[in-house]
């Protein structure tokens, strides 16, 4: 029994001692990789954090998800870095099993670049790269510099004929692009005197995972501004105007990339319209199911309390710019018609409405109702009616009133009920056009691939954007800036071979869960990679 005892008495302590070096040593690796966050400029649009170890590398050995996420030039451009600099004899040591951050960055000159952040062992110093510079045969040429005052080197490389400009701004973290402009402005960033961007995942998830994602809303505005022609281009607005922080982790799929986790609202910041639905339960969608086949992207949005959030609209929308159009427009259709849309409207408004953009450039309006009929009454004696079913609104700004400023793109659209949803567009033609896939059930869940993407996302959300790129690269012929356009019709490897993207939002607590998914086409997936 002594011994019993004895033994159980020694097994607990070996338990307690594990434990104490297994946090001690999350603590540690969590230090320096907040150190290493907090160095990155907050005009990042994104950060992807991966671990350097063997592991990652040969889970992702024979797919070829980050080939075509990345491109041939890219792709290239990593593979170098990680070959000449990350598992050279000299370096190795101190970048095995380190945090890696790469960042992407907007640039004034219609580019966006990338910024490759890692922590390095307390071991590190810049004599090693002094003694790697002196290597023989390394496949490169290193030159010390300064970046705004701060020790720095230029390397290039021999077989991409490029410069590579490496900063080392802060102890145990090194920084380096292939963009001057970019390292001369995170040597000049001094996170102190900025507000915080981004936010570390705990500790023990990030050691638990492959690869995190964290991503900015509100600094997605200038990276879409760098891609298209339009400074206001409608694509995943609402997510640009909503203020908060995403940090995701990966899921590991050989044919997909998806990435879970939580979209916080910023301390103090007006949640905006997206922050209307993190007071709803998630709800199943099924409205996707009646988009057309030639769908480029959508965004749906779900409810599960639609008279809720109709009040809740109406008290942020009267608080807000658009509160006195607001008001003048109720009380005029009031003073006409003598009915109260704002009382009369949310009785009959269903779970569900969305906006579908298709590559034809339509722009079509879906909201599911509770009673088709009901409404149509009230839409009788408030527009123009040009058939039973058919009209158009009198009053101009209606659907924003009603649905909330994603639907501002309707000021005074025709529409039509059928069975028991409304559709609106913004010409007769696009009414005739949806009238034609809905009788003849020509809808998206119907094509080649989307089955297999659908599996995989979550069933129930409150906003969802989703994207199909055969079709949108027809619509970003026109909208695109052309050199990111011939970047997406032509590269291969390249965004070409993906079937879609998906985005979602399910409320949780007052903040939303969130899932991200990216799949290939079922043709690229079965081959292999170099990366």
């Amino acid at each position: 029994m002594k011994r019993l005892i004895i033994i159980t008495v020694l097994l607990f302590a070996a338990t307690a001692l594990v434990t104490v070096v297994y946090f001690r040593h999350l603590n540690t690796a969590g230090k320096y990789a907040n150190l290493a966050m907090r160095t990155i400029p907050n005009d990042a649009s994104l950060i992807f954090e991966f671990n350097n170890d063997k592991e990652f590398y040969d889970i992702f050995a024979g797919s070829n998800l980050f080939s075509n996420l990345l491109g041939q030039d890219n792709q290239d451009e990593l593979t170098a870095l990680q070959k000449l600099l990350l598992q050279n004899t000299l370096l190795k040591k101190y970048f095995n099993g380190q945090d890696i951050f790469v960042s992407l960055h907007p640039q004034k000159d219609n580019s966006i670049d990338f910024l490759l952040t890692v922590s390095v062992s307390k071991e590190f110093s810049e004599a090693a790269l002094e003694q790697l510079s002196k290597q023989p045969k390394n496949g490169m040429l290193i030159t010390p510099t300064e970046f705004d005052g701060k020790p720095g080197y230029i390397i290039y490389l021999n077989d991409l004929k490029k410069r590579f400009y490496v900063i080392n701004k802060d102890d145990y973290c090194l920084s380096g692009s292939f963009s001057k402009e970019v390292i001369n402005r995170c040597a000049a960033y001094d996170y102190r005197r900025e507000k915080q961007a981004f936010v570390l995942l705990p500790d023990q998830q990030r050691s638990n995972s492959l690869a995190n994602l964290y991503l900015n809303y509100r600094a997605l505005t200038p990276l879409v501004e760098q891609v298209f022609l339009s400074r206001n281009y409608d694509i995943v607005k609402n997510f640009r105007q909503f203020p908060g922080l995403a940090a995701l982790s990966l899921n590991f799929k050989s044919d997909a990339l998806i990435f879970n986790g939580t979209s916080e609202p910023q301390n103090n910041e007006p949640e905006g319209y997206l922050g209307l639905f993190s007071g709803q339960q998630p709800v199943a969608n099924h409205l996707k199911e009646l988009f057309p086949s030639t769908t480029a992207y959508f965004t749906n949005f779900s409810v599960s309390d639609p008279i809720k959030f109709e009040s809740e609209l109406a008290i942020w929308e009267s608080g807000s710019d658009f509160g006195p159009q607001r008001s003048n427009i109720l009380g005029k259709i009031k003073k006409e018609t003598g009915i109260s849309l704002q009382k009369e409207f949310p009785r009959l408004l269903g779970n569900e409405f969305a906006i579908v953009t298709t590559h034809y450039h339509e722009k079509i309006g879906i909201v599911q109702l509770k009673d088709g009929s009901k409404l149509l009454g009230l839409l009788t004696n408030t527009c123009k009616m040009s058939s039973d079913n058919t009209g158009q609104f009198t009053y101009e700004n209606v659907p924003e009133i009603l649905l909330g400023e994603a639907f501002s793109q309707f000021k005074r659209p025709y529409f039509k009920v059928i069975d028991n949803y409304l559709v609106l567009t913004n010409s007769t033609s696009e009414i005739v056009s949806y009238t034609d896939t809905y009788v003849n059930r020509k809808f998206l869940v119907k094509t080649n691939g989307y089955n297999d993407f659908n599996n995989l996302l979550a069933e129930k959300s409150n906003v969802s954007f989703f994207i199909q790129f055969k079709n949108a690269t027809q619509l970003f012929r026109q909208d695109m800036k052309l050199s990111f356009y011939e970047n997406l019709d032509q590269a291969n490897p390249g965004w070409k071979n993906f079937y879609g993207a998906s985005w979602q939002l399910s409320s949780s607590d007052k903040s939303f869960y969130t899932n991200f998914c990216m799949r290939l086409n079922t043709d690229t997936a079965s081959l292999k990679s170099s990366f």
